[in-house]
């Protein structure tokens, strides 16, 4: 049994707060003392210990604003400033994967294959490799949705239309539909059977979405907004309608969306994996099984230790979420598909060769 986590904001680290991912999460606390993007939780000899094999690892860019932001160095003001911001992250994937044995990006089947095939029970630690698979959030950085094509060339296999409002569609925070460039995007997407990640993506737009592609579906990292009632949550229709299209959903261990109104001042022990159990199981109690449920942890993506739950200082304690899920009656063969054979269904679905 391994972990598949679904969204890590890896690159946007790396760009913003020189973070290597190579590095482990306790020493790039010790050289930081205090970030404003708060206490590290990832590091890749941590997920190796935690038995995450593969992440869905993000090109983030972020529209410009006016207040400061942890992510302020990927804010863009046009969509050539967006496409170099997502550049400089996919040199970043290329090279940490091009310069450590232990990483390897997933663009094909036989990459997944050659992955896994690390994890098996006969394998010790030092022999396992995490594949990374290389996720857009939101899609500025696609100058014109033929380009997704390069994109797609370089490795890039899931792409979120909306963080915010996008050229594309209407976001988080940002009512509105698919853009014209927007459906024109799902359809060259649609051509190199990429997956479409529905995270972000607005009410409107994440409808006429579902309506117009027939390809692989996820949203990476979503919470039931039963948990955290707001726009950037998933609805019951909507958790209903992904489900019905074979679709998974990775909650997000993030303390803000599993309880809506949380605040740091309320302390991090305030929220256990019990809540993180209760997100997973509101999810398969409304979709009526435990195939559309999965992980995307959007562990320091703006937030850090002190905002998980408890029994989570770093990635290597994601392998806790096994034992509670059983200790609630999960089934083996459940809890293998929650912690990862979800959302390595989804992808072997969509990569070729």
């Amino acid at each position: 049994m391994f972990l598949i986590d679904a969204h890590q904001d890896i690159a946007y680290n790396a760009v913003c707060f020189k973070r290597d991912y190579r590095v482990s999460a306790l020493k790039k606390r010790q050289q930081e003392h205090e970030s404003i993007n708060g206490a590290a939780t990832l590091g890749l000899p941590e997920a190796l210990v935690g038995r995450v094999a593969l992440v869905f690892a993000t090109i983030f860019t972020a529209p410009r604003s006016k207040s400061t932001q942890p992510w302020s160095p990927v804010m863009y003001e046009t969509a050539q400033q967006a496409y170099q911001q997502g550049m400089t992250q996919l040199d970043y994937y290329h090279r940490i994967t091009d310069e450590d044995a232990r990483l390897r990006l997933i663009r094909t089947a036989s990459d997944l294959d050659a992955v896994l095939s690390t994890w098996e029970s006969d394998k010790s630690i030092k022999e396992r490799v995490q594949g990374l698979v290389l996720l857009m959030e939101n899609a500025d950085p696609i100058l014109e949705p033929k380009q997704f094509e390069a994109w797609y060339e370089a490795g890039v296999r899931i792409v979120g239309p909306a963080w915010q409002a996008s050229r594309y569609c209407g976001g988080t925070g940002a009512p509105g539909g698919l853009t014209q460039i927007g459906h024109e995007l799902l359809d060259v997407m649609r051509s190199l059977n990429a997956i479409l990640d529905l995270s972000h993506m607005a009410e409107q737009a994440y409808f006429e979405a579902l309506d117009q592609y027939d390809g692989v579906i996820i949203a990476s990292h979503s919470n039931p907004r039963h948990f955290c009632n707001t726009d950037r949550h998933l609805s019951d229709e909507m958790i209903r309608a992904l489900a019905e299209r074979d679709g998974v959903i990775g909650a997000v261990l993030y303390n803000k969306f599993l309880r809506g109104g949380w605040t740091v001042s309320d302390g991090k022990h305030s929220i256990t994996l019990t809540t993180v159990v209760d997100v997973i199981d509101h999810i398969c109690q409304v979709t009526g099984s435990a195939q559309h449920v999965g992980i995307g942890t959007d562990f320091d993506g703006g937030f850090g230790a002190e905002a998980t739950p408890a029994e989570i200082d770093t990635i290597a304690d994601l392998w806790l979420l096994k034992d509670a899920l059983i200790q609630r009656g999960f089934g083996e063969d459940d809890v293998a598909n929650i912690l990862g054979g979800n959302m390595l269904r989804q992808l072997r679905k969509s990569l070729k060769g």
